[in-house]
């Protein structure tokens, strides 16, 4: 990016708490101006991290966001697209399609709508990097959680077709990849609207799994810190993993036989203790 003299202004959304929260956090001690956003308005600065209110589902809050920070700071080095939320492990079947509607909103088109306000404005600079954080269920299944895997997968897409799009403008995107991460996102999950008594059992099940693997999972600090070596690396890669679960998973998904990755995430997940599913 630019020189180590210039002041690299940096805009991370969701960044109340968890990822979004570590991140901005780590950025600001490396130097960087840099500017939170959260749903919630009128929060005060939180230590180097000036908060602002957005909302990414809405494209006037976009561009009043972004617009207040060009004014106040003439540029836009970094973006770090990180508000989204998730389904509670349910069946695909027991959300309605305006719940998938919902999550796509945020998790993929609130992207969408930020990375198209920031790029006029990159562009003009001739320099800019966008970083998406997508998750190992970006590239993995997961039972009980097709939504959520099914708005990581469109993050991966769409991240991998506009890295190639935008480098003639010394533009770079990447995704960081973290498995699961002790954020609390767990307990903001969005539960599903239409629950059914046919996936009852097995939901539960994979409800009480996944707590127990979130409860020794990574610290936030640990995804932070791969944001800031994609952001200040010269020659980025696409695609970083972060923990060193995410890690594995990745190249098991790279080298694995099909059959022994799918018997892999079924133990995991204890579906066939479950019966046939």
């Amino acid at each position: 990016m630019l020189n180590k003299e210039t002041t690299l202004v940096a805009l991370v959304t969701g960044a109340s708490s968890g990822i979004g929260k570590a991140t901005a956090q780590r950025l600001a001690m490396d130097g960087y101006r840099v500017f939170g956003t959260s749903r919630r308005a009128g929060l005060a600065t939180d230590g180097q991290v000036e908060m602002l209110s957005l909302n990414v589902t809405s494209d006037d809050s976009v561009e009043s966001a972004v617009n207040e920070v060009m004014q106040r700071e003439g540029r836009i080095d970094l973006l770090v697209n990180n508000a989204g939320f998730g389904v509670a492990p349910a069946g695909a079947e027991e959300s309605s399609i305006e719940q998938a509607h919902t999550i796509f909103e945020t998790n993929f088109f609130g992207m969408v709508r930020m990375t198209r306000a920031v790029l006029p404005h990159m562009r003009r600079e001739g320099q800019g990097r966008i970083i998406n954080i997508g998750s190992v269920l970006g590239f993995l299944p997961m039972p009980y959680g097709a939504l959520y895997a099914a708005t990581k997968h469109a993050v991966e897409g769409y991240s991998e077709s506009l890295d190639h799009e935008l480098r003639q403008f010394g533009i770079r995107v990447v995704v960081i990849e973290p498995a699961y991460t002790k954020t609390g996102f767990e307990t903001s999950l969005l539960e599903p609207d239409e629950m059914m008594e046919t996936y009852r059992d097995v939901r539960l099940a994979v409800k009480r799994t996944l707590q127990d693997l979130i409860a020794t999972a990574d610290d936030p600090r640990v995804v932070a810190e791969v944001v800031l070596q994609a952001a200040r690396q010269k020659h980025p890669k696409l695609r970083y993993t972060a923990g060193s679960l995410a890690g594995r998973l990745r190249l098991l998904r790279k080298f694995a036989p099909t059959n022994l990755m799918d018997a892999g995430i079924r133990k995991d997940l204890r579906l066939d203790a479950q019966g046939k599913v």
